[in-house]
This record gives C-alpha cells, structure tokens and sequence, in this order.
C-alpha cells in the first residue's frame, strides 16, 4: 500500500473522484462567497456579522450581535463540516504522486488548525475583543488557501498525470 498513488487508479475511479472533488470545491466556493457577501473580508464587516453593528442615536442597527445560541449553532455546524471535508481530501491528499514528506504533513494537518483558529476567534469578535477579527480573516485565508491547493494537487494528480 506504501506505492498506491491517485495516478495509477482505473479511469473510472479517477474520474469519479475528480467529480466528487470539482463538486466539493463548488460547495467550499459557494460558502466563501457567502462569507464575502456577509463580511467583506475585512475586519470591520467581520466584527460586525458577529459583533453587530453600532446603531446611530434614534437608529436601528443594521446588524445585530450573534447570539450565543446563533454562535454555538455556527461553530458546531462548520466544525463538523470541515472536520469531514478535510478528513476526505487530507486522506485522498495521502495518496497523491506530487507532494511527499514534511510538506505533505502540513497540507494535510494546517487545514484542521486553521478551523479550529477561525471559528474560534469568532468568539472572541462576538464577546468584545475586535482584534480577534485580523485572526479571523488570516487563519480563514490558510484555510481556504489550503483547501484550494489539496484540490490543485489532487486534480492534477487524477485528470493530468499520466501512470507512474
């Protein structure tokens, strides 16, 4: 098994896990531009999706803080997810004919830490400390980034590479 690579799959099978991979990758993009439209990349729009937003005197907030309930639905659901999608492409990543050694490690585990930083310095931006926002859009940005170069890596290794 220490041989086994993603190129010397039957076509079928590389095929069938290019789709699921391109599919992924379109759920994954989907949430980012969910998260740019909400957001804006950027720590104030960060801090105010989470935070809320300061309302004007004699005004409604445009944006109102998260609530703990809202947090703990946010965090559990994103966890869960990503936990699973990083399990899959971190195990396909395992068999990949490209990368080896030390850097195959950190792309394959840095997607775990990123979670675990991004969503948990959502907490901090909620309950009162807006730095926490630049670590936010950071440890997201590893996240994606990541993601996006596993499925390079992986595409490449199934749709291009010929048979080792």
């Amino acid at each position: 098994m220490n041989n086994f690579k993603l190129c010397d799959l039957e076509k079928g099978i590389r095929v069938f896990l290019s789709a699921f991979i391109i599919v992924i990758t379109l759920g994954v993009s989907v949430g980012l531009v969910y998260v740019y439209s909400t957001t804006g990349i950027n720590p104030g729009g960060t801090e105010e999706q989470y935070a809320g937003s300061e309302p004007g005197e004699f005004e409604i907030p445009e944006k109102y803080p998260k609530s703990f309930e809202g947090m703990l639905l946010t965090t559990h659901t994103h966890l869960i997810a990503f936990a699973v999608i990083f399990l899959l492409m971190g195990g396909l990543f395992q068999f990949n004919s490209i990368i080896s050694g030390n850097w195959k490690n950190i792309l394959i585990i840095e997607p775990f830490v990123a979670t675990l930083t991004t969503f948990g310095s959502l907490w901090g931006i909620r309950y009162g400390y807006p730095v926490f926002s630049y670590v936010t859009i950071l440890s997201g940005c590893m996240m994606y980034l990541s993601f996006f170069i596993l499925v390079l890596i992986l595409l490449y290794d199934l749709i291009v590479k010929k048979t080792t």
